[in-house]
């Protein structure tokens, strides 16, 4: 299936000093009455895949909006000058704009991809277990876990499937990461599918906060 995908890229005078969640924070308090910006309904979250995620790259913040968030954004792209992080204004000297329909699902060749952000694939149940296994047995349990969340994402997208989801892993490094004030396990590494997934997707646990954004290597 094809996604049509919004990319809105922000850039200041300055480097912009602040996470994927503070920017989240930012379009959610300015732009409440849009549901897609913040995963709630009348402080009710939203479980589904999130429509519109939140990147920080190199000190310039990436708004990505899939189908109906890509029309948010597009409403609402140039309604702001400038952009404030936790304590810290900025003015918004450039914005770009680009849309475009990208592929995602099933194909029959073998893509490979690499995480530009740490990829939050463990909970406690499943850290417990990835403590207590042996080399070979961690790498198969992130293997399953990933292509779980590829059909994950892709239900939420209303993609189906039709055939089993080849999958490989490279080597894979883990980091601590900060989210909601707690320190969680991230990994960062390649792998490689039968499987079309749009730059700057995410996957995983807490993709609106820019975790699991995958890059497409060439």
């Amino acid at each position: 299936m094809n996604l049509k995908i919004l990319r809105l890229t922000l850039h200041s005078a300055a480097p912009m000093r602040g996470d994927a969640a503070k920017l989240r924070g930012f379009f959610a308090t300015s732009f409440n009455e849009h549901a897609l910006l913040h995963q709630h309904v009348t402080d009710k979250l939203i479980y589904r895949y999130p429509l519109i995620q939140y990147k920080m790259l190199d000190g310039s913040p990436l708004v990505m909006g899939i189908n109906e968030g890509a029309e948010v954004l597009k409403d609402i792209y140039d309604k702001f000058d400038e952009i404030k992080l936790g304590e810290s204004n900025y003015t918004i000297m450039e914005r770009g704009v680009t849309v475009k329909s990208e592929e995602f699902g099933c194909t029959e060749e073998i893509l490979s991809y690499s995480f530009a952000m740490p990829w939050l694939a463990l909970s406690q149940e499943n850290y417990a277990k990835y403590v207590a296994a042996s080399e070979e047995e961690r790498r198969d349990l992130l293997r399953r876990i990933l292509v779980g969340n590829i059909l994950s994402a892709s239900k939420g997208l209303g993609y189906v499937a039709k055939e089993h989801i080849r999958l490989d892993l490279g080597r894979m490094k883990d980091e601590i990461c900060m989210l909601k004030g707690t320190k969680v396990t991230g990994f960062r590494g390649e792998f490689t599918t039968c499987f079309a997934i749009p730059d700057h997707m995410g996957l995983g646990k807490s993709v609106s906060r820019g975790f699991g954004a995958v890059m497409r290597l060439k």
